[in-house]
């Protein structure tokens, strides 16, 4: 019984551990504290946007987290199930990164870039539809009118001169 409950102590106790070093960093603290973290395993998490850029065997993805955006490097293979990219038309799909932070990759001339070595998506992006605001539209045929009013009035002030 004593084992058992040693068992259990050190299972919660690994898990706990591991949970609180897999949770994701942000931009921020992945900017701000470059050098930490340099040539460390790393989770980022947030929006694919822009393209995906293929590059032989390797892509690039830029990943915002609502402040900032990280290039991230990955084998093509792992960016297959990613559906939609950030954009005017769309919200792109939201992925959780774990891979090697670097804060001066000397492979891509210097750049803040994490080298993903998994790729998890924890939520399916979606076409944005766009409503039109209807407040601006009626300010727009407001003021047309007016500069339509402002117009006639300028045409009756000047009388036509005659020949």
């Amino acid at each position: 019984m004593r084992t058992f409950v040693y068992f259990v102590i050190c299972v919660l106790s690994v898990s706990v551990f591991h949970n609180a070093f897999a949770q994701p960093l942000t931009s921020a603290e992945l900017i701000s504290r470059a050098a930490q973290y340099d040539g460390k395993v790393v989770v980022y998490e947030g929006e694919i946007i822009g393209d995906l850029m293929v590059r032989q065997e390797y892509a690039w993805l830029n990943i915002n987290d609502g402040s900032n955006a990280i290039g991230i490097w990955v084998g093509k293979n792992k960016v297959q199930d990613i559906i939609y990219t950030g954009s005017y038309k769309s919200k792109g799909d939201l992925l959780e990164i774990t891979g090697i932070f670097h804060r001066a990759c000397s492979e891509h001339g210097g750049d803040l870039d994490i080298h993903a070595q998994a790729i998890k998506k924890i939520a399916v992006g979606k076409v944005a539809i766009e409503q039109l605001n209807l407040g601006k539209r009626n300010l727009a045929l407001s003021l047309l009118g007016g500069l339509c009013l402002v117009l006639i009035l300028q045409l009756f002030k000047k009388p036509l001169k005659k020949k």
